[in-house]
């Protein structure tokens, strides 16, 4: 995966938009000012997506190259570490997952106004 397939893949989502609100470095995904997806774009090493606690876990011990995400709620957040286990294909199936988690937290009228 590249830098630059990771950041068109999300920004092809509905109401996706990219920002850097805590340095130069980490770059944010986020849908109706909510985040869905973090990397650091000078290493670009790991990315952070939401997910669900449950399944969490199971990808967690699944795979050694998923780990709980640093400095973020452990409980609903995966760091994928980039290091060619997966295909870009299974990466993005989890920034949709992500994406679609924070979709379904917004409020109706919002939800309406991405899609």
């Amino acid at each position: 995966m590249t830098l630059d397939s990771y950041r068109q893949h999300c920004l092809s989502k509905s109401g996706a938009t990219e920002t850097f609100p805590f340095d130069e470095a980490t770059l944010v995904h986020k849908v109706a000012n909510k985040m869905f997806a973090l990397t650091n774009v000078i290493f670009f090493k790991r990315i952070n997506v939401k997910c669900d606690p449950a399944q969490a876990l199971c990808l967690r011990e699944r795979y050694h190259d998923i780990i709980p995400a640093w400095h973020m709620n452990k409980k609903h957040w995966n760091s994928i570490l980039l290091n060619g286990e997966f295909t870009d294909q299974q990466i993005f199936q989890w920034i949709d997952h992500s994406y679609e988690l924070v979709v379904a937290r917004l409020p109706k009228k919002v939800q309406a106004l991405i899609k």
